[in-house]
């Protein structure tokens, strides 16, 4: 129960440093998600944010992804608990995916955060018109411009959305990043000024339509700057688990 009692802990403090940059940003918080990142996380620690009300999870790699879906899909049907049972997980694809994982993927994720290349996008669009589905997806971006990080650049990722956004059976929903790893804010908030500039331009610009909602970025180090910038969607692990 001690290693429970931390993790609420840890979550109540998360909540309450997000709701302060919300403040700082002239934001409501409603605009701000989290998605739990379980990629490091034992199957109790996963269960008991499930049980804590955090249904959005995300995983980076398809095999893990595959795994802890299923424990979580037959946990949540044990017992007679109604507020069990009618909770509905929405698992996101936030690493990297390989053309030839999509399928595993579509068949149980809401959203892919990871789409960085045209033919990633046509492999989507292909199997999910042949599964029936029309999934969200995110370009990521490499605001950064660092050459062992996925994304696509910056000064490509207008013509890369546009191409996006005219696939009959996908949705643009929004942009990823991820910033340095470093303890300058300043490297970081530019990175997610970036971010924001250009999601704000493809919105104006009409390419998406208006599901183009969504701006994913800030994980455990860097949260609360990326709330600050305008972040609709979180991605913190380790910030949860870590103990």
């Amino acid at each position: 129960m001690w290693f429970m009692s931390k993790i609420s802990d840890r979550l109540r403090q998360i909540e309450e440093n997000i709701a302060a940059a919300c403040a700082r940003a002239g934001r409501d918080t409603s605009e701000v998600k989290v998605v739990v990142v379980t990629k490091t996380a034992p199957l109790a620690s996963v269960k008991e944010v499930v049980e804590l009300g955090y249904i959005e999870l995300g995983e980076n790699r398809v095999q893990r992804l595959k795994q802890v879906a299923q424990d979580i899909a037959e946990f949540l049907g044990e017992g007679n608990s109604k507020e069990k049972s009618s909770v509905g997980v929405k698992w996101h694809m936030i690493g990297h995916l390989q053309r030839n994982k999509v399928k595993q993927v579509l068949r149980i994720t809401s959203i892919i955060h990871s789409v960085d290349t045209l033919r990633l996008a046509e492999e989507i669009n292909t199997t999910s018109s042949k599964l029936g589905i029309r999934p969200d997806i995110l370009l990521q971006v490499n605001c950064s411009g660092e050459p062992q990080k996925y994304g696509v650049p910056v000064g490509a990722a207008t013509h890369l959305a546009e191409q996006f956004a005219g696939m009959e059976n996908l949705r643009l929903t929004g942009l990823m990043t991820m910033a340095p790893l470093t303890r300058d804010k300043d490297v970081v908030r530019a990175c997610f000024l970036r971010a924001k500039e250009l999601f704000e331009e493809i919105k104006l610009e009409g390419l998406a339509g208006a599901q183009f909602t969504q701006l994913s970025m800030g994980m455990s180090q860097d949260y609360e700057i990326a709330v600050e910038e305008g972040a609709t969607i979180l991605r913190i692990g380790s910030a949860i688990f870590a103990g």
